[in-house]
């Protein structure tokens, strides 16, 4: 990979309908973002990173939505090629369980699992509330 690793921090941001669409939209969008970066699709470090925003965006087009309100994606690639995925909402109220506090989703449940997938794939991940008007859902992952 072409990545300079004496290069500064590179940061991202976006903001995308609370929707499907919205969540798609940043799932292809970092994806693309990271290629530019020099993490080349397909590579194991887009990949992963491209399914943990696909899980948070989609967590908050769903849980984190307030009608009429946007989520807000921010990646910021370090110079140690650890990526850094944050995902802002309008939903303070509406917090995930803290790491390590997951619980497996029964075998019919048709979905919760999506975090269990992030705690598994990312290095750290959490929540913080910057304001009582939004949450930010965050995660780190190597980038290789």
């Amino acid at each position: 990979m072409n990545v300079d690793i004496a290069a500064p921090a590179r940061d991202f941001t976006l903001q995308l309908s609370a929707t499907r669409r919205g969540a798609r939209l940043a799932r292809l969008l970092a994806s693309d973002q990271l290629h530019r970066w020099g993490w080349p699709y397909g590579c194991e470090g887009n990949r992963t990173a491209a399914l943990l925003v696909a899980e948070l965006a989609s967590n908050a087009a769903l849980h984190g939505r307030e009608r009429g309100r946007d989520f807000r994606l921010a990646l910021t690639a370090r110079a140690d090629a650890t990526l850094r995925i944050e995902v802002t909402d309008p939903r303070p109220d509406r917090r995930p369980p803290e790491p390590g506090s997951l619980r497996q989703a029964p075998p019919e449940a048709e979905s919760g699992r999506g975090l269990l997938l992030v705690e598994a794939l990312a290095t750290h991940w959490g929540t913080t509330g910057g304001d009582p008007y939004t949450k930010t859902v965050w995660c780190e992952v190597g980038l290789g």
